[in-house]
């Protein structure tokens, strides 16, 4: 399975973006995938997730800001940014797990993409 992450860049607080992670080698219809991030100095957070059947979790702080979405006819994986603060400023990494259901562990995530760097300025 290979991830590849795209879209990140610079935006001003307050701006929207979208990353997308681009899945290969992965079953048909998909299995759990998520997204993380991490800033300087800190370690990698979980931001959340979706399963093959849909379903997605977000951590606390981008709840009703960040929205996880899949194409499966694309193999793509979403993660749509909006209300952006300086505080979401971090490289965004996808990953994925080998089950459908996602399992809640950090080390259940077995696959990662590269990273893609996200800056919001104020």
């Amino acid at each position: 399975v290979q991830l590849q992450e795209s879209g990140g860049g610079s935006v001003q607080a307050g701006g929207s973006l979208r990353l997308s992670c681009e899945v290969s080698g992965s079953p048909e219809g998909g299995v759990c995938m998520g997204w993380f991030r991490q800033a300087p100095g800190t370690g990698r957070q979980w931001v959340g997730n979706i399963d093959r059947y849909g379903k997605t979790t977000y951590t606390d702080s981008v709840k009703g800001r960040f929205t996880i979405s899949k194409e499966n006819t694309k193999n793509t994986l979403y993660l749509q940014m909006d209300s952006l603060t300086p505080e979401d400023t971090a490289v965004y990494y996808c990953a994925s797990q080998s089950v459908y259901r996602c399992a809640p562990g950090f080390e259940d995530y077995i696959y990662w993409g590269q990273g893609t760097q996200v800056t919001v300025f104020s």
